[in-house]
């Protein structure tokens, strides 16, 4: 499950839907530096993301610039007896004008991005 999740190089492939365009502008060790089109139910977001990765237990993205600059993604992965349980934690932060258009759909942005979430399960479950 780590490996569909932290594949930001096959987002683009895996869910297009979600990630329209995506392009690996550094990479260093576990560390990248993403430029992400991100559909987020009807918004699309331009966002220049730091991937850290820490196999296979740890999926962490900080949004450095874009729309969503200091937005905050945590993946945690947990082996369990019968599978993987994933604690997900987001913290979405908008910039000026999608700040103040965006400011009541707090409630759709956990449901469009809980979409994207159980896309990538239903991925890494074939």
């Amino acid at each position: 499950m780590f490996q569909i999740f932290s594949n930001y190089e096959n987002y683009e492939k895996l869910t297009p839907q979600h990630f329209p365009s995506i392009r690996v502008r550094s990479v260093r060790g576990d560390v990248s530096i993403v430029e992400e089109r991100l559909m987020l139910g009807d918004i699309e977001l331009l966002i220049m993301a730091k991937h850290v990765s820490k196999k296979p237990v740890l999926h962490e993205v900080f949004v450095i610039g874009g729309d969503a600059k200091g937005s905050q993604i945590r993946q945690e992965f947990i082996q369990l007896e019968n599978g993987t349980k994933v604690l997900v934690d987001v913290d979405l932060k908008f910039k000026g004008k999608m700040k103040i258009s965006n400011m009541f759909r707090t409630n759709d942005f956990k449901r469009d991005y809980s979409k994207i979430l159980d896309d990538f399960a239903k991925i890494s479950e074939n």
